[in-house]
This record gives structure tokens, C-alpha cells and sequence, in this order.
């Protein structure tokens, strides 16, 4: 549900060696269905979620998808259930009720957690309950999964009671804060780590803040991670941040340029000049702003940071690839849960 461009997908596969069969998706913006079409095209599209008629649904094992995060966003209004988004949680709940599945794999942003003083997380918790399913849930970066993205994110994993299953939870790399199956526990600790509303992370070396609050009018310096990157705003640096050009020499044929850093490994850092891995120092699309060189990421390097294959996302214009992008899951920490899952 609420497939995108297919990062969960991609990350199971990525994990299971396509041993697993998907029955179909659900999704409505032309522009995502379009790039998983393309790397998909034998799934069926169910569509609106809300127009979904779960007698036609086949048996499935598992339901995996990431409900719409902007209502529950530190970057956003967070109207939670309020908004129109965040009902869309209980389409979720609808279609568990009808087919049971054994598991439940959920992602949304770390914002979930306290937002409403924790009310909102304990109804969602409270709702899987009452369909018959025991939870746990870590926050993970996904700077630990070897890409340079601080993007934490709420992953959560739902076991149909009265079936075999085993403990996920926690993987290793989390916040230890955040780990478990403590409810009580969890969202306590959750409003004492209640993150940032954009960009300004630990790791990352800002050197200057403008006036204007948003990320989009940041700019970093390539040494540190990058921002998480975002479906929307505005701004030079829209959707990715900005970032400063430490070499501006024409790229020459033996550069290896924009290639990964194979010395990176899960540090998650950029990598500079002929070892670039999101920043490319090469790269002559840089502009003078503030009297400094800065740019910011291509969406191949957006593609990187999301741990999808370059060209993931061709055959889109620049801003809906970024668009989707933003939106998408962290591939590599998807492949990481299921292999832990996959491990037992």
C-alpha cells in the first residue's frame, strides 16, 4: 500500500532474492505508478486505497507499505488524524481486518511517535491490537545502512497472534531509545528525542543559515551527511539542501566521478572529488550564491541516497524525480529489516 516507486519492493527483493511474489499495489499518483510500472509491470494496481473492494483481494502474507507521513511530519502542520492523510492509517486497518495477513510492515516518519503527546501512536498501536497483532517497532537511520542520508524513520512490524513468529526488533543499528515492544516505554522515550523539524542534524556541518527558515535556503558542507531528502518546499536547494563545492575543475574521462565509495561503508559521510558519492565536486551545474560554490544533488545522487539503482527514476521530469524520491523508503534499511526477519 502506498507503493511509490516500489522502494518496498525493491528492498524485499533485494533481501529474499525475488522469492517472495507480490499479489499487487496500491497507489494513486501517476508519476510513482509510472517509474513502478516500469521496473514492475506485472503487478496489478489496485488503485485509491479507499475504493479497494477487499472481497477481491487474494490471500496475502504480508501487507508492507508507508501510510502518508505528512500529517504526523515535525516538518509539517502535524493535524494527525485531523487531516485527511492520516485517516488513511484506518484503509490500512480495513484491509488487515478482511485478510488477516501474518504480518504487518509499516514505515512513517520518527514524528509519529510523540505527535499528540503520544496519542497518535498509542491508536495506532491500540488498532492493531484489536485486529489480533502484537507490534514492535525500532526508529532507524538510514545513515547507518551505508548511505549519507540522515533520514530517521519508525519502522514497525505487526505478528498475527496464534502464528509462528519471532522478534525482529531491534537490528542493531537504531536508537536504542526507540526500540522494543514497550509501549508506555517507547513513547515516553520518544517525547524526551523529538528530533528536528528539517535539515541541522547531528553529523552534518552547517555553514550558514539564511534568514529564511526553510531547508531548501541551507547550505552544508559535503563532509558531513546530507539533509533527509523531501517530497516538497521550496527554495534553490528544494528538496535536497544545498551544498558547497569544494572543486569546480572540468571532470576529466578517467574521473570516476558519482561512483560509490566502496572505503564508505555504513558511515554514511560524503565522499569528495574522484571517491564522490552523493557530491560530485566535478559537477559544472554548481552556482554563486553568498560567495560561495554550491549546487545541490542530481537526482542519480537522490536515487543513491535512497539506496536505488542510477536511473531508478528516468523517464520523469527533474522535480517529480525528486519528488518521488522524497517520498520514497530507504531501501537499503528495508533489505536490512527483512534479512534480519529472513535470518530466524
Amino acid at each position: 500500500m502506498f507503493s511509490g516507486i516500489g522502494g518496498f519492493e525493491y528492498g524485499i527483493n533485494q533481501a529474499t532474492n525475488n522469492k517472495w511474489n507480490c499479489i499487487g499495489f496500491s497507489e494513486i499518483d501517476k508519476f510513482a505508478t509510472q517509474i513502478y510500472q516500469q521496473h514492475f509491470p506485472k503487478h496489478k494496481n489496485y488503485g485509491d486505497c479507499t475504493k479497494i473492494n477487499t472481497e477481491l483481494l487474494p490471500e496475502f502474507d504480508l501487507l508492507c507499505g508507508g501510510f502518508p507521513c505528512q500529517a504526523f511530519s515535525l516538518a509539517g502542520k502535524r493535524m494527525g488524524f485531523k487531516d485527511t492523510r492520516g485517516t488513511l492509517f484506518f484503509e490500512i486497518a480495513r484491509i488487515i481486518k478482511a485478510r488477516l495477513p501474518r504480518f504487518l510492515f509499516l514505515e512513517n516518519v520518527k514524528g509519529l511517535l510523540n505527535h499528540d503527546s503520544g496519542r497518535t501512536f498509542t491508536t495506532i498501536l491500540a488498532t492493531l491490537d484489536e485486529l489480533g497483532y502484537d507490534a514492535e517497532w525500532e526508529v532507524l537511520n538510514s545513515k547507518h545502512f551505508g548511505v549519507a542520508q540522515n533520514r530517521e524513520r519508525v519502522f514497525i512490524i505487526g505478528h498475527l497472534r496464534g502464528t509462528s513468529s519471532k522478534q525482529v526488533f531491534p537490528i542493531g543499528k537504531g536508537s536504542e531509545e526507540l526500540n522494543g515492544r514497550d509501549a508506555e516505554k517507547q513513547v515516553a522515550s520518544s517525547l524526551q528525542n523529538p528530533g528536528h523539524a528539517c535539515g541541522n542534524y547531528k553529523g552534518m556541518n552547517m555553514l550558514e543559515l539564511t534568514k529564511c527558515q526553510s531547508q531548501g535556503n541551507r547550505i552544508y558542507d559535503d563532509s558531513g551527511i546530507s539533509q533527509t531528502l523531501a517530497a516538497k518546499g521550496g527554495g534553490r536547494g528544494a528538496k535536497t539542501g544545498l551544498y558547497q563545492v569544494h572543486n569546480l575543475q572540468p571532470r576529466s574521462p578517467d574521473r570516476p566521478s558519482l561512483k560509490k565509495n566502496p572505503k564508505a561503508g555504513g558511515s554514511g559521510h560524503l565522499q569528495r572529488e574522484d571517491t564522490s558519492y552523493c557530491i560530485d565536486g566535478g559537477n559544472t551545474n554548481a552556482v554563486e550564491f553568498k560567495d560561495k560554490s554550491i549546487r545541490r544533488l542530481t537526482p542519480v545522487e537522490c536515487e543513491r541516497l535512497q539506496g536505488f539503482p542510477d536511473g531508478w527514476t528516468e523517464g520523469l521530469s527533474d522535480t517529480q524525480r525528486y519528488k518521488c524520491l522524497g517520498n520514497a523508503v530507504t531501501t537499503n534499511v528495508i533489505t536490512a529489516i527483512v534479512e534480519k526477519w529472513e535470518s530466524g
